[in-house]
């Protein structure tokens, strides 16, 4: 476990800073997406969003609780991974798509069958996938498909942002202070998605989703009973991803903030939970999705950039075609610059991350 290698921007000071500057401030990259439907074995598709076909190690994308292309993290991490050679494929969790899937049931924390049936499916197409990110929801889902799979996970690397890794801790603390607008905010976008999708097929629930004001009491009454669950508590055991997290095998990059507005200080794993090959991250900042670094007018963006230094490392040269390694984007790359006895300076680059310079 470590907490070094990131300095947040000093100007979002704390968790909601950084979780929210970006959600509503950053840029968003125009990408060139080739969409693909697939259909599932229990008769449902699942729509995939691949860049541009290249040689080279192929990343699958997972997005968080009702995220989409457009979130921040989604939209910068595929831009990265262009911009430095790699191919990669974004899966929309089913009914994320802009439109409702073809079954009752949607998606959840712990739906690591569809995630298995992606990796399979592209697999036997001749696209293997290489490596996986997940943020939030889709880091826990990742987590708990690695788990499931230990020995015998096909990927080489992995990595998840803001992993809720107790998803009943994650419930309550949603429920309290500032971060029950981001509670608020979730809540209107699933109970938008449940009703367009009802007016088109009948519910096997009889609840009225307007009256569900906390996570707790949407899980317990339209998650759990939708996928199969017992309950709101048997649904938050068996989909967190903690308990799995021990028999992961492959290299895996876990990064997180103490000041995660929707989860507690403590939520992280301890370092006797992890894998050996497991890799946690922990800073005392950087918000949600955030870990935003750099100035105002040049901000860095911490998270993408340590994956792509992370994927480098894990995924290997073997992996690359001769001539296709991936270059590092022009902020984020390991830069040297002499010192004035000829040595080699360590600085950090705008991203906030360790890298070095060379003088023009």
């Amino acid at each position: 476990m470590t907490t070094e290698g990131f300095t947040p921007a000093w100007w979002l000071p704390g968790g909601h800073a950084q979780t929210l500057w970006p959600v509503v401030f950053r840029r968003r990259h125009p990408l060139t997406l080739r969409h693909e439907r697939i259909e599932t074995p229990d008769g449902d598709e699942l729509e995939l969003a691949h860049l541009p076909e290249r040689r080279g190690p192929r990343v699958l994308v997972l997005h968080g609780l009702e995220g989409s292309l457009h979130s921040h993290y989604a939209n910068g991490l595929l831009h990265a991974l262009r911009q430095a050679g790699f191919n990669a494929t974004f899966l929309f969790f089913r009914g994320c798509n802009g439109r409702p899937n073809r079954l009752p049931r949607a998606y959840h924390s712990g739906d690591t069958g569809d995630i298995r049936f992606v990796i399979e499916t592209l697999r036997a197409d001749g696209r293997a996938i290489d490596a996986a990110v997940g943020y939030s929801l889709g880091g826990n889902a990742l987590l708990k498909y690695l788990g499931e799979e230990g020995h015998s996970a096909p990927l080489r690397a992995a990595a998840a942002v803001s992993v809720p890794y107790r998803l009943a801790d994650a419930a309550q603390r949603l429920q309290h202070g500032f971060s029950r607008l981001y509670q608020a905010h979730l809540l209107a976008s699933l109970r938008r998605a449940y009703k367009r999708k009802f007016t088109l097929m009948p519910s096997p629930l009889k609840v009225d989703v307007d009256r569900l004001k906390s996570f707790r009491a949407f899980d317990d009454q339209v998650t759990a009973p939708l996928h199969g669950f017992r309950g709101v508590e048997d649904y938050y055991q068996s989909a967190s991803c903690r308990r799995y997290l021990p028999s992961i095998s492959p290299p895996t990059l876990l990064l997180h903030a103490r000041n995660d507005p929707f989860m507690y200080p403590d939520t992280a794993p301890t370092p006797g939970e992890l894998a050996p090959d497991t890799r946690l991250e922990l800073h005392t900042s950087g918000g949600h999705t955030g870990f935003v670094a750099g100035s105002p007018t040049r901000p860095g963006w911490y998270a993408e950039q340590r994956i792509l230094r992370f994927l480098r490392e894990s995924i290997g040269r073997d992996r690359y075609p001769d001539g296709c390694r991936p270059r590092a984007p022009r902020h984020g790359g390991t830069r040297r610059q002499r010192g004035g006895n000829g040595s080699i300076a360590t600085r950090k680059n705008r991203d906030g991350i360790p890298g070095t310079r060379r003088p023009r």
